[in-house]
């Protein structure tokens, strides 16, 4: 009897290992073995947008503010994907950009501080020579003693300018400095309204006199907006000014009074 069991054991054994083939090619075992897809997130399922990511969108315009988050966000071109270099001046900087700002997704450059022993492109120098070109500065990052390095990539479509560099191309046009990539990314920003929309520097911007009437009828929300530092007071400016549709900067101020009133910041 118990032959006759192991006998009868080996023989599903066997049935079972010569069917396994087929058990995991069939449509049952395809069908519990796929993959599920990955969720994708719907126009009203899509998460804000953080502080982080929009103070990345001021950064590419307005160098001077610094990041809140550290580029928390990582940089379009963080450091792991685009090399560091040093030009010792302003013309080795502009051959580089002629040979590689169509191919190149951007630089991080390394400037001399004014105590560094050896001098290199300066900071100004290199932004005209970026917006010559169509390319654009970004985020600053400490490095060492001697030097600092400032992110230079190439503008991204539809985005804004500052006064700053506007008076910027008019300078360098006024030199003939302008080469047809740059030009053609000042003749796009001219056709849609950005040109005409850029807004002012944290350095320059003043309170729109809107939102000051506002500030005006809460006693609360004005005093702790005046008692803001710039880079806080920007924050508030800097969407103010940018918004071009009338009845969304109402709104955006009335949200912003409201804020400050509650002691926030945004």
């Amino acid at each position: 009897m118990k032959a006759t069991l192991k006998s009868n054991l080996r023989s599903l054994y066997t049935s079972l290992w010569c069917s396994k083939g087929s058990l995991l090619h069939s449509p049952l075992a395809q069908r519990c073995t796929q993959q599920r897809p990955q969720p994708k997130f719907s126009s009203t399922t899509m998460p804000r947008r953080t502080r982080a990511s929009l103070q990345a969108e001021i950064k590419d315009e307005a160098g001077s503010l610094p990041m809140l988050a550290s580029n928390g966000i990582i940089p379009p071109n963080s450091s792991e994907s685009i090399p560091t270099l040093l030009f010792e001046d302003h013309s080795k900087w502009e051959s580089y950009l002629e040979n590689s700002y169509q191919n190149a997704l951007g630089v991080w450059l390394k400037i001399s501080k004014k105590n560094a022993e050896k001098p290199t492109v300066t900071y100004d120098q290199a932004l005209d020579v970026a917006l010559c070109f169509g390319w654009i500065d970004g985020q600053r990052k400490a490095f060492d003693e001697q030097h600092f390095i400032q992110r230079f990539t190439p503008r991204r479509k539809n985005s804004l300018w500052s006064k700053r560099n506007v008076d910027k191309v008019a300078a360098l046009t006024q030199a003939e400095r302008m080469r047809p990539a740059g030009q053609a990314e000042v003749n796009a920003a001219k056709a849609d309204g950005r040109w005409d929309r850029a807004y002012s520097s944290a350095s320059t911007m003043e309170v729109p006199l809107d939102f000051a009437e506002a500030l005006r009828r809460n006693n609360e929300a004005n005093k702790f907006f005046d008692a803001l530092n710039k880079t806080q007071r920007y924050a508030f400016l800097w969407r103010i000014e940018t918004t071009r549709r009338p009845e969304t900067r109402k709104r955006k101020i009335d949200q912003f009074v409201n804020l400050l009133a509650e002691h926030k910041t945004v």
